[in-house]
């Protein structure tokens, strides 16, 4: 009876956190189990950041000042390795790099090329790819540690909060029509005033940086400051389709540790965020 007990606790478990393995892919072998969502390093300005970044051959799209109270800014950046493997459907979002500036707990944090590249690329993930992007940045920042978030790096694929909760493929259509035209709506909404920057990825292939509203932006100080540097969201355009990561997803994915009161806390924003940024396609 304990065994028995015992087996439906577990699988109760396995639904609510959404904890799934799959395989791994041949060039996955040498992956490790457990891998940190961020990697952390000494404080330094944007143009400290900025500066490093260029240096270690990466592309600097942008800083974004993600809240002025808490001296919190991210640096957006890519590269011909990171655009080149999101260059696949539905994989756009892989193609960014993220330095959180964080002034309150007097830091930097860079969001993990392989944890998020597992995450965002699923199978179709070049493990050696995203190592090499995390090893470019480990060297470019001096004394790098491993941040506390974590997660079985084989369950990345199939990550979802919860039972009931989206999948990275749960993405949600914002908008339709032609790629020229949804670009032009990104672009020109509220005279461009939440428009960050556009990133081509190929032709007729998009990634949008976009700005939410005050009031939704400031989730991050209900449930963590320090992962901030998921802000800005993000839009894919291709396929005549503009989309959106469902937000119950790309905030856990991003907060992996995030408990269920915390998510209590921020339960309205989900549907927030989707209204901010199905706005501009109207």
């Amino acid at each position: 009876m304990r065994k028995i007990l015992g087996t439906l606790v577990l699988v109760v478990l396995i639904a609510f956190t959404g904890c799934s393995s799959k395989e791994l892919n041949a060039g996955e072998s040498a992956a490790p189990k457990v891998v940190h969502a961020y990697l952390q390093g000494p404080l330094m300005t944007a143009e400290e950041v900025s500066s490093k970044l260029t240096t270690a051959g990466f592309e600097v799209i942008g800083t974004y000042t993600v809240n002025k109270k808490n001296k919190l800014q991210t640096v957006v950046f890519t590269n011909d390795t990171l655009k080149a493997m999101a260059n696949k459907p539905g994989r756009g979002y892989a193609a960014l790099g993220r330095i959180l500036i964080d002034g309150k707990n007097n830091r930097i944090s860079i969001s993990n090329p392989v944890y998020f590249g597992k995450a965002f690329m699923q199978d179709s993930v070049d493990y050696a790819q995203v190592l090499s992007v995390k090893d470019a940045l480990t060297t470019a920042f001096a004394g790098l540690k491993d941040g506390g978030d974590k997660w079985e790096y084989s369950e990345l694929a199939d990550y979802h909060f919860m039972v009931s909760m989206p999948y990275y493929q749960d993405s949600i259509v914002i908008g339709e029509g032609t790629v020229t035209s949804l670009l032009e709506k990104a672009e020109s909404y509220k005279k461009g005033k939440m428009h960050l920057f556009t990133l081509k990825l190929a032709e007729n292939k998009y990634l949008v940086g976009y700005d939410l509203s005050k009031r939704t932006a400031k989730f991050p100080e209900k449930i963590g400051v320090d992962k901030a540097g998921l802000l800005p969201y993000t839009i894919l355009i291709e396929n005549n389709e503009a989309r959106m990561l469902a937000p119950k997803y790309y905030l856990a994915v991003s907060y992996p540790q995030l408990t269920m009161g915390q998510f209590m806390k921020i339960a309205t924003v989900p549907g927030a965020i989707e209204k901010d940024l199905t706005k501009p396609f109207k």
